[in-house]
């Protein structure tokens, strides 16, 4: 069977995150979140994809290239506007010739469920039950068989959602080519799905386990969940006076100094330095080249590649972006006084322990202090002793 795979989209509520890369290329776990979506599918049985690409698609192709690495044959379609899941899936009707699999690429399922999901009869939908599906595409059933769509609700109608998961035959590109533009201006697969339950014919499939990351305090959830059922290997140096459960995954190349104390499910990437006496707590990903230094401590974070946070600087329950810099004493806090529900640039995150958003290439100097929920876009740079709160746009300069 073949599988499709949407990529196409920037992924705007992720900013500062995709600034420069398309939303299925954030790390969860040091993986790209779709790699991880594309291994379930392998280890289902499928070995034939389809990647419909666009915004910084060469993020993607460099990183999966044919797919040899995965074991798999990857095929790459471009849609050159992103105008909606009905015009991706258009593009790839020269390349399809069965039953196929349409996959959402920035979900996290697993194997044992995308083998079940393909033994039905297409055309079938995934759902998964949530308690706030006023979020999504809510479906109703009877049944095996899915009676209604409405896009986002506020009285939602049940608590089933649309996955964004899909199996479908060749007969749905004849539907695809009548479908008009909606009035949020694209292409809607769902417009597809409507002709399917007017006939009685579109199927639901229950999904037992779904992980949808739709803003970037998800990457977290994800993260932790996934850092605590993946398998670890350690390649790297430990020196003498560290402890480094075996619930850590440490790449080649990377040395973690002596003092350095690591508790619960972690993962660090290749060529990085740890240490000395870095203190790094559960459910923390590291990315390949950086350096996280003395009486520096982590907490639940997500760190990308190349970023240096060297001299005593705390960092918790944040994502970091690719080639920062923090200068020394540095901290980022990430709990309300009130002990309330963390926002960020007003949008309710729903936990209590949220630190920041850190784009790409940002510099801090030293004894910089970053409020709870605060957004830094990509580029920008920060005096030392500063103050920074709220939403700081790309490239700015604060002192």
């Amino acid at each position: 069977m073949q599988c499709v795979v949407l990529a196409a989209g920037e992924g705007k509520r992720m900013r500062p995150l995709t600034a420069r890369r398309p939303k299925v290329m954030l790390p969860i776990a040091n993986r790209p979140m779709m790699e991880h979506l594309v291994v379930a599918a392998r280890d289902a049985g499928i070995t034939d994809f389809i990647f419909v690409v666009g915004y910084f698609e060469r993020e993607i192709r460099n990183h999966f290239g044919d797919g040899s690495s995965l074991g798999v044959k990857i095929a790459y379609v471009t849609q050159r506007h992103q105008l909606g899941t009905a015009d991706a899936l258009r593009v790839t009707a020269g390349l399809i010739d069965d039953r196929f699999l349409l996959l959402n690429g920035d979900m996290i399922l697993k194997s044992g469920d995308i083998r079940k999901f393909c033994r039905m009869d297409a055309p079938c939908v995934g759902i998964h039950e949530t308690d706030h599906p006023q979020d999504y595409g809510v479906v109703t059933v009877e049944g095996n068989r899915i009676t209604g769509l409405e896009e986002k609700s506020e009285e939602p109608k049940s608590n089933l959602i649309n996955a964004g998961a899909y199996l479908f035959d060749p007969g749905i590109f004849d539907l695809l080519a009548g479908i008009k533009v909606s009035g949020r201006g694209e292409f809607e697969l769902t417009d597809a799905l409507d002709t399917y339950i007017g006939e009685g014919t579109l199927r639901a499939y229950p999904l037992a386990y779904w992980l949808d990351v739709g803003q970037p305090w998800d990457l977290l959830d994800a993260n932790e969940g996934l850092l605590a059922s993946i398998h670890h290997e350690r390649h790297g140096a430990v020196e003498d006076g560290c402890t480094v459960p075996e619930t850590v995954s440490i790449g080649k190349g990377t040395v973690i100094r002596a003092g350095t104390y690591i508790e619960g499910s972690c993962v660090i990437g290749e060529n990085c330095v740890i240490g000395p006496h870095a203190y790094i707590r559960g459910s923390t990903a590291i990315g390949d080249n950086c350096h996280i230094g003395h009486a520096t401590e982590l907490k639940n974070s997500i760190i990308m590649p190349g970023t240096k946070i060297p001299h005593f600087n705390y960092i918790g329950d944040s994502i970091v972006g690719s080639g920062c810099n923090f200068g020394a004493g540095t901290k980022v806090a990430n709990l309300r006084h009130d002990n309330g529900s963390v926002k960020v640039c007003g949008k309710t995150t729903g936990r209590r322990k949220f630190g920041a958003i850190i784009g790409d290439d940002v510099l801090f100097g030293i004894n910089c202090s970053v409020n709870v929920g605060c957004l830094v876009g990509s580029g920008s740079r920060v005096a030392p002793h500063s103050f920074v709160e709220g939403c700081v746009e790309e490239n700015s300069v604060i002192r």
